[in-house]
């Protein structure tokens, strides 16, 4: 697989770019992901027709001081994925979550097994990362695991393909449809900007059908502003480097302002006589209480919750439409873990994936 950021930028002709995108588009994508024996999603029709596009990639050249030929060349030659608008859509309105059912898919035996292997090959790293940033092995553990299961599932998508689609074709119907697609734009420009300093080919690089890539799944931008040369080789390798891989999460993580230290969550029960839910989910799980109104209004953090310093989000998860929710004090480094997927079900999972795998690691 390529990597981000090898050796400084040595351009290959616009006109060669061009001659090669055709087979770009399948063999040599495929044989990007081949060696995991993943078979790559290829689009459509290309973009090269596109007037938005073509005038997307003149204002990216401009904005970025990028050769505007080559910019155009790329855009052209990504194709539409016909599939990936429909994954965009949200849920049906009034569809309940089941905690217990998305807990199942990201924590069973294959998955606490392949973190523990993760953990004992890169222990050292794990530390290091712990020394540094001040994030602990188990929540990088619980990312990389609950992302692409320690890199078995790093996506067959085009990047370019995925950015593209989503840049240009974002589905109208989404209730936030201006928003996510100028999302996406930032994105694709972005990762035009980071692989017109690298000597691959930008039509190589593969991942998810939202354009996410390697082990820790980062967005381009993501990768700008966060990813790091962890073991000191002059380059950032997200895909087969897991010195960087660790680094990267963790320097996320503290720039997203975890604390060391301090635990995500606290066991919590309810006083019922002095309830007041509604005012306690009213934030979401935006941390805005602190342990004296949370109390107030009838919530009460277990153990070590009720000598919490900082401020505490009631956090609701709920378990279909017959059981009812779980719940839980949300500090802001439980908060900090949303900045990463913003979902609590997500955060919860990688929590409990971490945990079960340091659990097994003792045993």
């Amino acid at each position: 697989m390529r990597s981000f950021f090898p050796a400084p930028f040595r351009a290959a002709s616009i006109a060669l770019l061009a001659a090669c995108c055709a087979w770009s588009t399948g063999a040599q994508a495929q044989k990007a992901s081949g060696a995991r024996g993943v078979k790559t999603v290829t689009g459509s029709t290309p973009y090269a027709t596109r007037e938005d596009a073509m005038r997307f990639a003149d204002e990216v050249a401009e904005r970025r001081g990028l050769d505007r030929e080559w910019v155009r060349a790329t855009i052209g030659s990504a194709r539409f994925l016909p599939n990936v608008p429909r994954l965009m859509l949200p849920g049906p309105v009034g569809s309940v979550k089941n905690w217990q059912v998305y807990r199942s898919r990201f924590i069973d035996a294959t998955r606490i097994a392949a973190g523990v292997r993760f953990w004992r090959n890169n222990a050292d790293t794990l530390a290091r990362a712990e020394q540094v940033y001040g994030v602990p092995p188990e929540i990088i553990v619980g990312i990389v695991g609950v992302e692409t299961i320690y890199g078995r599932n790093m996506g067959n998508f085009r990047v370019i393909d995925a950015l593209a689609t989503l840049s240009f074709d974002f589905p109208q119907a989404h209730p936030r449809a201006a928003e996510r697609e100028a999302f996406f734009r930032g994105e694709l420009e972005s990762f035009l900007s980071t692989e017109s300093r690298t000597s691959e080919n930008p039509l190589v690089p593969v991942g998810s059908y939202a354009g996410a890539t390697g082990m820790p799944q980062f967005m381009p931008s993501s990768i700008a502003k966060y990813a790091v040369d962890f073991d000191g080789d002059n380059r950032i390798d997200l895909v087969d480097n897991t010195a960087d891989v660790i680094g990267s999460v963790a320097s996320y993580f503290k720039a997203f302002g975890w604390t060391p230290g301090m635990p995500a969550i606290y066991p919590v029960h309810f006083e019922e006589e002095r309830l007041k839910k509604p005012l306690l989910l009213a934030p979401d799980i935006l941390p805005t209480f602190s342990i004296d109104s949370f109390v107030a209004a009838g919530a009460v953090p277990e153990g070590d919750g009720l000598r919490h310093k900082g401020l505490l989000a009631l956090v609701e998860l709920q378990n279909g439409a017959d059981a009812p929710p779980t719940y839980v004090a949300g500090t802001r480094n439980f908060y900090v873990i949303t900045r990463y997927n913003w979902s609590s079900y997500y955060a919860m999972s990688v929590l409990d994936l971490g945990q079960e795998v340091k659990a097994a690691m003792e045993q």
